[in-house]
């Protein structure tokens, strides 16, 4: 019943304003596709070794005072660790059409590598470590709520994030990308 409820909630979010389904969880299954012809909520690779056409994704997203988001990828490269990160514009045909990290409060010099700015507090982290079979969960909550239309995807990078000055919140290469609906 939640995996239609997820359905109905994300085909509504294609043709309603957010604010129409806001108040609902957002979950988002897809199949990474190569780059190119893109309908809504769907997900790309840029990189098919690490993350192979046909390995999967699912995010979700649960609202209350707070916000909590979850990442699941299944097939992809195993053992690995990802950087993961929601981002500012939908994924695209090109690994930076999805623009810069969502910031609660937004660094004045992009792209931000501030950790006064690029943090998990102030932006939504997901690095996600792979077992064997190439799966692996990650989640984060922040004591905020994305501002309407300007969270828009989550994009897999290469490696785990940088924390440190002037390289914060960086994580290499962008591997693939999923549009979400963020409320």
């Amino acid at each position: 019943m939640s995996f239609l409820v997820s359905a109905l909630t994300a085909s509504l979010a294609a043709v309603l304003p957010l604010s129409a389904v806001t108040g609902q969880d957002v979950t988002i299954e897809e199949t990474f596709r190569a780059a190119g012809s893109l309908p809504a909520h769907q997900a790309v690779t840029f990189d098919t070794e690490a993350v192979p056409l046909g390995s999967k994704v699912t995010v979700t997203e649960r609202v209350g005072d707070d916000t909590h988001v979850e990442l699941r990828i299944h097939g992809v490269e195993a053992n690995r660790t990802f950087g993961a990160h929601v981002h500012r514009n939908p994924c695209g045909g090109k690994p930076n059409d999805s623009g810069s990290h969502y910031q609660n409060a937004v660094d004045p010099e992009q792209p931000s590598t501030n950790p006064a700015y690029a943090g998990p507090r102030n932006e939504v982290w997901l690095d996600i470590t792979t077992d064997h079979h190439g799966d692996g969960a990650s989640a984060s909550t922040v004591e905020w709520r994305f501002r309407t239309g300007q969270a828009r995807s989550v994009v897999i990078h290469e490696h785990a994030t940088h924390t440190g000055t002037g390289t914060a919140g960086t994580a290499g290469a962008r591997l693939a990308c999923v549009n979400v609906p963020f409320q």
